[in-house]
């Protein structure tokens, strides 16, 4: 590792395309809507509980139980691992540097010193004052929280639109719609009160006139009713309400009134997972496979249900009614299958879904079958038609109900899981491309494969299947036209070396893993931000999938999934010099979890606005801003060559920086970069040089993966892949944590580097040095 080099000449802008647009403005505002980028979907593509605090209104002790769909505490998401447990404690290093990786400071929610202190109302004129409710947090409590689901680049913003909009710093916010909360919000089981004229919701910022209870809009300004709700005494009173004391509240709305509700301890055990296997895999391959298929069966609670297919070039549908040996039906895999071939399926003698308590034995023997590969023929030149699998996956858990009309299908207990165990290409049957690049229609075949596999995610996602692909071994699986399926359904694609010991976990992982469905995100802003920009794991909804207002400007976005792995980059700018003392932002994610709960997560946030270019810049936050620019640099590197043009344009945003907002050097045209951003170089060094935009990582289909990763991680997860967290084991069971960059080996240390999506072991002994790889992936994220 070395040293960052100094940055280069020649800033070159990065700023995004107007090609497309999000959600339809009203006519009230005339600025462009956010850019709708393609890659990464059209938000560039690509998870919910928590403990959580019940109001002092609700302490009905049912609310949390599982009948009633929440859970406490919420294991909401899958929990992963952590990092290696550390029984010793970390010695603090000899250089100075950051001793904790990266949590940023998040913003105070604060209302403000200027509000009066006095609990009466006070009148004037026959009528009540508009009174500021107080908040939890205070100007003295500021950084506090670090938990919360919105991190700004900065704490404060800048009036001066000229130097806000500079885009080489550029001004946003990652949002984490699933991120798990400590405390836990609190929960509400009623509906909310909204604007009526742009559907804000009522928050710890609004003035509240305490004689009517009504209450005026941070957004629009607008005064509303509250059916007499928020009428008080006094301010204090109205602490009471969760909605007007804390930034981040959950609505949750239960119920067996809605199809689909599924009042058991754990509802979403209900949901099969069926097992989509490759059928043309070598001996040592298949060996590794069968060990974690084995384990992957041990795993499973007994009120799972399983499906098991294997795919070449036939589908084979394994029936659990047979309990003396592995059967199946064969499909061929040429074409998609048939209705009438469906149809024996379903309606006949055969199970090929079967609760886990009375099929353990016959999945063993199924797996126990497999036999590998026995023509010699290479591995990218064999027949496999993953895309056929996929559809009778479908169709078997779609089941009878699949002829039932869109209203009356009963839903699984959350989402239904479809997991792709791949070797290889799919180059066989529909979605397929040929098996070599040479083919001379190559390009074409491509381009139909990627609209198809596209198509058939969608189709899962409309019924409420995600398709996770987890592909091992030696032969190039073609990311490019396997990534839209995983994407298009709300799953993911990892690669992993071989189908061990890595792989078996994330197996494992897959299958267990929570996630919310049928997510919608909004996102408000005070009328001088603009939203330029945003990449996630989402893309922009329709009109008739959310509730409209009338002069709504909230920016919509459509979830294919809700995980606590998850967020969102967004850009922003002003639409001119600021006149106000603050401006707010509210963000709400609507999604069912997975006890069929629908809720309603609302976390709303100020900020204040100075003219003091040093105190903006103070409350930068750089690992924060490192991540937004890192996320928007990334979404134009689509291959190779993209990424080594990006990689310039790293150098060039450093000088920009430095010109835009530094000092001049005593008797020289240079500018000093600015010390309240010191750490910011660092950051982006790191992002020029690893595997994101580098070529640390071999493949193209690796760097793939890890960009389409990076681009939908969550802050944690995206920190640790730009900069990695380096810790040395020192003798005697002590780390110590070293600044990423010169290193020198030592015959009694070892040196541990946390990438987020892989952690290194550098082992010294004797001079034989050893470098292991542990692959925690997405479903394993250290």
């Amino acid at each position: 590792m070395t040293n960052p080099p100094p940055p280069s000449l020649g800033y070159s802008t990065v700023t995004p395309s107007n090609s497309d647009s999000s959600t339809p403005q009203p006519d009230k505002n005339s600025a462009p809507p956010p850019t709708m980028l393609p890659g990464a979907p059209r938000f560039p593509p690509p998870k919910l509980q928590q403990d959580q605090i019940p109001s002092p209104f609700f302490q009905n002790p049912n609310l949390l139980s599982p009948a009633n769909g929440v859970r406490s505490p919420l294991p909401h998401l899958s929990t992963p691992p952590g990092p290696p447990v550390f029984k010793s404690p970390v010695r603090p290093a000899a250089v100075p540097f950051r001793t904790s990786p990266a949590t940023p400071q998040p913003i105070a929610f604060s209302s403000g010193s200027t509000l009066p202190t006095s609990s009466p109302p006070h009148f004037l004129n026959g009528s009540v004052e508009l009174q500021h409710q107080v908040p939890l947090a205070t100007e003295d409590s500021t950084l506090v929280n670090e938990s919360s689901c919105a991190l700004f680049s900065a704490h404060k913003v800048l009036k001066q639109k000229k130097l806000t909009n500079v885009p080489s710093l550029g001004f946003g916010a990652l949002f984490s719609p699933g991120r798990e909360i400590f405390p836990g919000p609190q929960i509400l089981q009623r509906d909310p009160h909204r604007c009526h004229n742009c559907g804000a919701y009522a928050n710890l910022y609004c003035k509240i006139l305490l004689g009517s209870g009504q209450w005026q809009c941070v957004i629009c300004q607008k005064l509303n009713g509250s059916q007499g709700e928020y009428v008080a005494p006094s301010k204090e009173d109205l602490r009471n309400f969760p909605e007007l004391s804390s930034p981040i509240v959950d609505y949750v709305q239960t119920g067996n009134k809605r199809p689909g509700f599924i009042p058991v301890s754990d509802s979403r055990m209900s949901a099969p997972v069926v097992l989509v296997i490759d059928d043309c895999l070598d001996e040592p391959h298949l060996q590794h496979l069968q060990s974690s298929l084995h384990a992957f069966a041990d795993s499973l609670p007994p009120a799972a249900r399983i499906g098991i297919i294997l795919y070449g070039r036939t589908v084979s549908v394994y029936d659990f009614s047979e309990e003396s040996m592995a059967s199946a039906d064969v499909l061929p895999g040429d074409k998609s299958p048939i209705q009438e071939s469906l149809k024996a399926l379903i309606y006949g003698t055969g199970v090929y879904l079967s609760l886990m308590h009375a099929s353990k034995e016959v999945a063993h023997k199924i797996f126990s079958s497999l036999r590998p590969y026995k023509s010699n023929i290479a591995e990218a030149l064999r027949d496999r038609c993953l895309g056929t699998a996929v559809e009778v996956a479908l169709a078997i858990i779609r089941g009878p109900s699949a002829e039932m009309s869109r209203g009356v299908v009963k839903r699984n207990g959350g989402n239904s899981r479809i997991i792709v165990c791949a070797g290889g290409p799919n180059t066989y049957g529909p979605g397929s491309v040929p098996h070599s690049f040479s083919h001379p229609n190559y390009p074409h075949l491509e381009k139909t494969a990627l609209k198809w596999m596209e198509n058939l995610g969608r189709e899962a996602h409309r019924n409420n299947t995600v398709v996770d692909i987890l592909c091992a071994g030696t032969c190039p699986v073609r990311i490019p036209v396997l990534q839209p399926l995983a994407k298009a359904s709300g799953g993911v694609l990892v690669l992993h070396d071989d189908f061990g010991e890595a792989f078996g976990v994330n197996l494992q992982r897959a299958s267990s893993r929570a996630s919310g469905s049928h997510g919608l995100l909004e996102i408000r802003c005070s009328d001088d931000i603009l939203i330029t920009q945003v990449v996630g794991p989402g893309e922009e909804a329709h009109v008739d999938t959310h509730e409209t207002f009338k002069n709504d400007n909230a920016l919509c976005i459509q979830m294919l999934s809700v995980e606590e792995t998850q967020s969102f980059a967004i850009s922003m700018e002003t639409k001119g010099d600021i006149k106000s003392d603050c401006v707010f932002f509210q963000f709400t994610v609507q999604y069912t979890n997975v006890y069929q709960a629908d809720i309603s997560r609302v976390v709303t946030v100020r900020l204040p606005t100075v003219d003091s270019v040093s105190a903006y810049l103070e409350s930068f936050q750089d690992e924060v801003a490192a991540i937004l620019i890192a996320k928007r640099t990334l979404l134009r590197a689509k291959n190779h060559s993209d990424a080594m043009d990006m990689r310039g344009t790293i150098d060039e945003r450093i000088k920009d920086i430095a010109l835009k907002f530094g000092s001049l050097v005593p008797k020289s045209k240079l500018h000093r970069f600015p010390k309240e951003l010191s750490a910011l170089p660092g950051l982006l060094f790191h992002l020029r040089r690893g595997p994101l935009l580098g070529s640390i990582v071999g493949h193209e289909d690796e760097r793939s993966v890890l960009r389409n990763l990076f681009l939908n991680a969550s802050f944690d997860l995206s920190l640790r892949m730009v900069a990695p967290r380096c810790l040395m084991h020192r003798e005697g069971g002590t780390f110590e944590e070293l600044p990423a960059y010169d290193l020198a080996m030592q015959s009694d240390t070892a040196v541990v580097l946390d990438h987020g999506t892989d952690v290194f072991i550098w082992l010294v002994s004797d001079l034989t040095f050893l470098l292991a790889v542990l692959c925690w992936h997405p479903f394993a994220i250290p």
